[in-house]
């Protein structure tokens, strides 16, 4: 199973996921108004025009001046009368009578764009490099809530994997639980269609055998000089993380990462692609007990949300790839009886334009050269980095239906014009909607650490039903 594992000295000593937490700060208490999260991660930077804040559509043709081309592709009806949303997500508009769509994120400042910076700052909330390791959004929501099921994992991350070359370091530092110990990290699984493989022993190792070496390696962990070395809370994080690991090995829960339990046509429904049967794990975990799950469309430079040439036709082949598992997810959760309590976040950590890198009036360097015209399909929806403005969805979990927050313009700069949303709101609105307080958090090296920055994140009231 891939959570137990050696690891060094160095890891053990020097790893963000092994810092020693302080003691909880006191915080509001909340009555929540979800039990799960699922977050849909849209890694790569998904160009809010092309999706939900569709603008004027102009068609390719030869010859066109890129400063022209808002939108590649022409807006849609939804079953809300004054929302439109972008073609390609036919699915999804007829499921906007449940959602609240906010279209005037904002992301943060940082300087020279890198995805794993933004990355980092949306799922932790702060920006990179802390002087203690920041926790991830699923993190402090284990930590705050504990599991819903006691052998389901409560944080659980999906398809991305950690191994990409040039930004994989950077990746890897925010899919922690940081200083709140390992005992709150995720429970990975890089490719769902293998997620049975996570929760069961190596098939040429007998039962006996397995809980054989299970036993020797706890006596190992225990008589490690690694172990010795860290702090006692660091050691019982380690020693819980593993026995929580274990647990779901025996227990029937395990059941629900196996995807071939699943009647073909269901499987059908939510299509062949990782994201698809990530978004049914999803909802098999949500049945399962599971408290917060990541499904990631992943994160690999130049390729899927990363659109910086073939944007076009990327971002068609994005939008196919998520509009049947998203609405089949929706559907299946409230067939069930479980969207009103499972919320759905549909995020990215930037949005995009054909013409400006960072923000109007706070633009970046230029990370792609701009033709005076664009001749072939290749250069039709090259999108840079936009930080001005973005997406993000929220359906089920307490959330109002058929409700557009935030308004961008119609013309280029698409700045935002009402209602911005910065992240530590947005996470305040997500966090208090899982019933935890914006200025919840731990004492941490003499100085309190929140899940909102200083605590001051402040939820956004009007997006609650």
């Amino acid at each position: 199973m891939n959570t137990i594992r050696t690891i060094s000295r160095r890891q053990f000593l020097g790893s963000a996921a092994f810092a020693a937490s302080g003691r909880a700060l006191a915080a509001q208490k909340i009555e929540p108004k979800a039990d799960t999260l699922i977050l849909l991660w849209m890694a790569g930077g998904m160009a809010q025009t092309e999706t939900f804040d569709p603008k004027t559509y102009t068609p390719f043709e030869s010859g066109l001046d890129p400063k022209r081309v808002l939108s590649t592709f022409p807006s849609i009806d939804t079953a809300v009368d004054h929302i439109k949303i972008s073609q390609g997500l036919e699915r999804v508009a007829r499921l906007m009578d449940r959602a609240t769509l906010i279209r005037t994120y904002q992301a943060a400042d940082l300087g020279h764009i890198l995805h794993s910076r933004h990355q980092y700052h949306w799922h932790t909330g702060y920006t990179p490099p802390q002087s203690v390791a920041a926790p991830h959004l699923g993190a402090w929501i284990s930590k705050a809530l504990g599991p819903r099921h006691p052998d389901v994992p409560a944080f659980i991350d999906v398809g991305q994997s950690l191994e990409i070359g040039a930004e994989s370091d950077s990746l890897k530092a925010f899919h922690t639980a940081g200083f709140l110990g390992s005992e709150f990290g995720p429970f990975y699984v890089v490719d769902p269609n293998d997620a049975a493989s996570a929760a069961r022993p190596p098939a040429h190792i007998s039962g006996e055998r397995f809980r054989d070496r299970y036993e020797r390696y706890r006596k190992l962990m225990t008589a490690s000089p690694v172990m010795r070395e860290g702090t006692s809370q660091q050691q019982d994080s380690l020693r819980q993380s593993i026995e929580n690991a274990h647990r779901l090995l025996s227990s029937p829960a395990a059941k629900a990462l196996d995807l071939s339990l699943e009647k073909k046509e269901v499987i059908e429904r939510y299509g062949d692609s990782r994201f698809g049967r990530g978004c049914l794990l999803a909802r098999r975990l949500t049945e399962a007990g599971a408290r917060f799950i990541e499904i990631t469309s992943e994160y690999i430079p130049f390729r899927f949300w990363d659109t910086h040439e073939n944007g076009h036709t990327r971002a068609r082949n994005m939008k196919q790839m998520i509009d049947a598992p998203l609405s089949q997810l929706v559907l299946d959760l409230e067939e069930r009886g479980l969207l009103h309590r499972t919320l759905i976040v549909l995020a990215s950590e930037f949005g995009r334009d054909m013409m400006q890198e960072g923000k109007p009036d706070k633009p970046v360097k230029d990370q792609v050269t701009l033709l005076d015209r664009i001749t072939e399909m290749k250069h039709y929806g090259m999108h840079r980095h936009f930080t001005e403005a973005g997406s993000v969805l929220l359906i089920g979990g307490g959330v109002r239906k058929g409700f557009l927050y935030g308004q961008t313009a119609s013309e280029r700069p698409c700045k935002v014009v009402d209602k911005p949303v910065r992240i530590e709101d947005l996470h305040a609105t997500i966090y208090h909607l899982m019933g935890i307080a914006p200025d919840y958090g731990q004492l941490i090296e003499q100085r309190p650490f929140h899940v909102t920055k200083d605590g001051k994140g402040k939820p956004i009231t009007e997006l609650f039903a």
